[in-house]
This record gives C-alpha cells, sequence and structure tokens, in this order.
C-alpha cells in the first residue's frame, strides 16, 4: 500500500515568540504538498502558540517529549492529558539527545510510548546509532534492540500511532549525512524487522522516516527511496527550506 509521505520539524531548544510566529506564518503561506502529513514540534514554551497561529489544513503540532505518567509530583514532565488539552495530538519520543544527554534508556521510551499511544497521542518514534557502533557494523544491531523495547510494550494495533524515525547520531546537527544507500539500508532492515517480529500489516503500513541533517539539497534524492516515507528535520525546520523538504516527493 502507499504510505503518506510524513514531514518532522523538530525545533529543539531554539525560538522565540517572534520566530515561533514566524515560522508558522510560513508555512500557512506556503504552497504545501496536500499528500504530505507535517508535524512542527516548538519547544514546549510555545506548544499553545504554535497551536493558536496555524491555520494550515494538514499542519499539525508536536511536543518533544511526554512523560509516563497520568499526572503528580513530577516537576518538569507533561502528561499526555495535557497535550490534548492544548489540542496537540503528536510527541516526538527517543530522540537521540534525550537518549545520550538525558540517559533516557530504551525501557522507559518504550514505556512512554506505550503511554501516550494508549492516551491517544501519536508517536514520532526516534532510533539510532553512535558513530562507534556505526564503525563497529552494529547499526542494525542497535536499531533491532531499540525496537525490540518498544516492540514488548505495544501491541500490533498501536503501531497505526507510531511513525518511527530513524537518526543516525553521527549525522545530527553535525553536517553529515548517511548516503542514500546507508539510509535505504537501515529502513530496509528496519521494515524487515516489523514483518518478522510484528507482521506484515505493519510492515507494509508503519512510515520509517529519515534524520540526521536533512536539507533542501539531499532530501529530494532520500525521498526517492522505496523505503524512506518522509523525514524528521531538525535545524532546517527553522529556515524557509524547510518548505522544500515538505515538497520533495513531488
Amino acid at each position: 500500500m502507499a504510505r503518506k509521505f510524513f514531514v518532522g520539524g523538530n525545533f529543539k531548544m531554539n525560538g522565540t515568540k517572534e520566530s515561533i510566529k514566524s515560522i508558522v506564518k510560513g508555512l500557512n503561506e506556503a504552497q504545501l504538498d496536500s499528500n504530505v502529513e507535517v508535524v512542527i514540534a516548538p519547544p514546549a514554551l510555545y506548544l499553545q502558540l504554535a497551536r493558536d497561529e496555524l491555520t494550515k489544513a494538514g499542519v499539525e503540532v508536536a511536543a518533544q517529549n511526554v512523560y509516563d505518567k497520568p499526572n503528580g509530583a513530577y516537576t518538569g514532565e507533561i502528561s499526555v492529558s495535557q497535550l490534548k488539552d492544548l489540542d496537540v495530538h503528536w510527541t516526538i519520543l527517543g530522540h537521540s539527545e534525550r537518549r545520550t544527554l538525558l540517559k533516557e534508556t530504551d525501557e522507559v521510551v518504550a514505556s512512554k510510548t506505550k503511554f501516550a499511544v494508549d492516551g491517544g497521542v501519536s508517536v514520532i518514534w526516534c532510533c539510532g546509532e553512535s558513530l562507534e557502533e556505526r564503525e563497529a557494523g552494529k547499526t542494525v544491531e542497535v536499531v533491532e534492540r531499540q525496537l525490540a523495547a518498544v516492540a514488548a510494550k505495544v501491541s500490533a494495533g498501536d503501531w497505526s500511532k507510531i511513525v518511527i524515525a530513524y537518526e543516525p547520531i553521527w549525522a545530527i546537527g553535525t553536517g553529515k549525512v548517511a548516503t542514500v544507500q546507508q539510509a535505504q539500508e537501515v529502513h530496509e532492515a528496519i521494515r524487515k524487522w516489523l514483518r518478522a517480529n510484528v507482521g506484515e500489516a505493519v510492515a507494509d503500513e508503519t512510515r520509517i522516516l529519515y534524520g540526521g541533517s536533512v536539507n533542501g539539497k539531499n532530501c529530494k534524492d532520500l525521498a526517492k527511496e522505496k523505503d524512506i516515507d518522509g523525514f524528521l528535520v531538525g535545524g532546517a525546520s527553522l529556515k524557509p527550506e524547510f518548505v522544500d523538504i515538505i515538497n520533495s516527493n513531488l
């Protein structure tokens, strides 16, 4: 089946009221491919602002993280119900910066993923390897380990609420990018793992995004690959070229 192209923009810890409004205004006014699903993830402080300013059909807002408890004494965390209260129905989970800087384990990410989908919030679930793991030939092993942790928590039906983002850690914010062949090989391996361990339908229907220094210059070649269903974009999502990336599948 044809999988709908998906482009996420992860603003990370960047932005002001003025710049968020400017980015959203640009998206509202842009000619975007109607066959692409777009989700932007501003810092938590600006979720409501982005939600209120967005008028473009087909563009949604995501949080950059969510906690796996419904409410309570969890200082600094955000709950699924609070996201829904803001009409935010997406979250990014397992991004390498949270795995490496904040020491989130595969199991923690899996628990958050389960809690989010159970609560009605869809997940852009991230996986990927370090440079050392890539050079040691362990890329697929690492990604399969991360996948297995999530698969142990969620049901086959839950995967319809999950978009996978493969992000090689060594290519995030470094200016380096996996070659088209390297990216496609890992995407193909992820789909093969899903087919063997979850099911044919999930493997065929789950969208797998590439993330890792995606920009307006390399997006079209990447988008041509059969197992690359879109992108999770970092720094370029703050720039006008984000529109070119959204339209890269035209």
